[in-house]
């Protein structure tokens, strides 16, 4: 029976469209005889009693952890919830959230979810779930949205308390299917200009981007400012599809080739609706994967103006291997290639995570986050773009063509302390919870909430309150004037995303991102 399972995941492992074979040896001597000897002697003979289950998984993680660092394992749960995030969607009541001292609080209701259409409201604390208590418990998030998830059409019956109403009320709220949206925030920048920020590329970037195209298109937009700051990766059909919008018939997007993987071409169609207008596209160093793909095929087709930092050179192609428990093993069979040519992976050495993981502090102690002069290629790295000829570079992420470094001074000591500490966001949540409705009524609209509305002096005083409670204060008179003034556009940004959503967060902090200062200041010149 084990042989035959071997023989189908075999089957499994083969590459599409590949012609090769996989050569797997069941002789006496075979590397995968000594395993299953040695599995079956630890199971039956070991001393103590032993996890089989937990025995296997351990075996496979300790051979992954010789290779490469995103070559993974994960259980039957892990797997469950990384697809979520990808795929689009789960099961659910359709609420945001929050945990303010120990109560969740809605944040937001998902538009027509279950949860608007049964009545709940912003503000509202859910108490309890199926006449289990939530609150006043000390239950973990995790363990507290378990209890709020579930299969389609089951119901929840959900205790809550509302501000001005004596009790708790009861809500059954029927479970649906609930978005999980990969598109963080867009709106117009500027007259003419456009602004998207993609948070991921999952199963549904490609529908919500088109859909914030078609609507920013429809208010004048003629150029984009594309946003992949901090966006990681996913799917790489979802950035094809992205990179496609903008590129002409043919042009390459990129391809990719391993040992057992021959070379595979992902081309534009020639039919996207960005194929005119100017494109700027921010990057940092956790741009990753998919970021990359879609970065270095407008970089190297030289259809857009990259702005930003190093990206992180993630560039290896992982194959998924699932088990028959639900658990999967992320296998890398391949590398990506820029059209250019060039392998965006950076070095790595097989069995060294740790110095792997620590690559991005490196970059910061050798000085490559704050100037571009610390930032050196080998001569044998130099490639070309394919209209300007203008020269890049591989060997480890996407360089920008507009440098723009880390401002160390925007972002002060106290502020991220503040900011670590949960200290602004609880602020934050007490002060919208308190002011809700007289906020919505005196501010119907973003426009005028963005053009009208001051932090409240007395919201400021109790952050630096709560800030010297916790023993976080600045260090002199100096670093708390340069504190006070992002410390506002953030609470303020903050308030305008739990009225109305991130895309008004995002309008507010943009007006102090030096990345986005820069990509006006290029879309402005003629």
């Amino acid at each position: 029976m084990k042989k035959n399972l071997l023989i189908a995941l075999a089957a499994c492992l083969l590459p599409a469209g590949a012609h090769a074979q996989l050569q797997l040896n069941f002789g006496a001597n075979s590397p995968l005889r000594k395993l299953q000897i040695a599995e079956m002697a630890i199971t039956n003979l070991y001393v103590d009693s032993v996890d089989e289950q937990r025995l296997v998984e351990d075996g496979i993680r300790g051979m992954l952890e010789k290779m490469d660092p995103h070559s993974s394992y994960a259980t039957a749960k892990e797997t469950r919830a990384m697809n979520e995030s990808l795929n689009g969607s789960f099961d659910g009541i359709g609420v945001q959230f929050n945990i303010q001292a120990d109560t969740l609080l809605v944040i937001q209701t998902i538009v027509n979810g279950p949860s608007e259409k049964a009545g709940i409201l912003a503000g509202d604390r859910i108490v309890s779930v199926n006449d289990t208590a939530i609150a006043g418990v000390g239950m973990s998030r995790e363990e507290t949205m378990k209890r709020l998830r579930g299969p389609r059409g089951t119901k929840a019956k959900l205790g809550i308390v509302r501000r001005g109403i004596t009790g708790v009320q009861t809500f059954v709220v029927t479970r649906d299917r609930i978005p999980v949206k990969t598109i963080d925030g867009y709106y117009m920048i500027r007259p003419g200009i456009g602004y998207i920020r993609i948070g991921s590329f999952g199963a549904t970037t490609y529908t919500e981007f088109m859909a914030c195209v078609k609507e920013l298109q429809g208010k004048g937009m003629r150029d984009l400012i594309l946003d992949l700051q901090e966006n990681g990766g996913g799917y790489l059909q979802a950035a094809v599809q992205t990179a496609n919008e903008f590129l002409h018939q043919h042009d390459l997007i990129v391809y990719t080739e391993g040992r057992k993987v021959p070379r595979q071409e992902y081309r534009a169609q020639g039919n996207g609706k960005l194929l005119g207008g100017r494109v700027v596209v921010l990057v940092n160093e956790f741009s990753a994967s998919a970021a990359e793909i879609v970065t270095g095929a407008l970089q190297d087709q030289d259809r857009g103006t990259v702005v930003g930092r190093r990206t992180f050179g993630k560039g290896l192609v992982q194959r998924p291997v699932e088990f028959p428990d639900g658990s999967m093993m992320r296998l890398t069979v391949a590398h990506y290639y820029t059209p250019s040519g060039r392998c965006i992976q950076k070095p790595y050495t097989k069995g060294d995570k740790k110095d792997y993981e620590n690559e991005l502090e490196a970059r910061y102690k050798h000085g490559e986050l704050l100037t571009a002069d610390s930032i050196h290629f080998a001569d044998s790295l130099r490639y070309q773009t394919l209209r300007r000829h203008r020269t890049v570079y591989g060997g480890g992420g996407i360089m920008p063509d507009v440098f723009v470094p880390v401002d160390t001074a925007q972002y002060t000591r106290f502020h991220r302390q503040l900011a670590a500490k949960g200290i602004v966001v609880n602020a934050n949540l007490r002060y919208v919870d308190a002011h809700r409705s007289e906020l919505k009524r005196q501010y119907p609209t973003f426009e005028s909430f963005n053009t009208g509305f001051v932090v409240p002096q007395k919201l400021m005083d109790e952050i630096l309150a709560e800030g010297k409670k916790q023993q976080t204060e600045p260090k002199d008179e100096a670093e708390l004037a340069q504190t006070l003034g992002l410390l506002r556009t953030q609470v303020k940004a903050l308030v305008a995303r739990d009225l109305w959503g991130m895309s008004e967060y995002f309008n507010i902090m943009n007006e102090e991102n030096h990345l986005v200062a820069r990509a006006l200041q290029l879309l402005a010149q003629p």
